[in-house]
């Protein structure tokens, strides 16, 4: 996730109102400390407008 904000130039807030999470929980996920839950992971595919599986790093697509 961290790779697609920096990719795009975007900033943590509107990641952050986008999916309504706070600042610390999307810190954790781009530390490695945390997990996004399922449905957060869809909230940010389609932030990115991506697929889950690309996220996850099961295709390049």
């Amino acid at each position: 996730m961290l790779e697609q904000r920096k990719e795009k130039g975007i900033s943590q807030a509107p990641l952050l109102k986008a999916i309504g999470v706070s600042y610390a929980v999307v810190c954790y996920w781009e530390t490695d400390r945390s997990v996004p839950t399922a449905p957060n992971l869809v909230k940010i595919a389609d932030f990115f407008d991506v697929s889950v599986d690309y996220l996850l790093g099961r295709t390049d697509f």
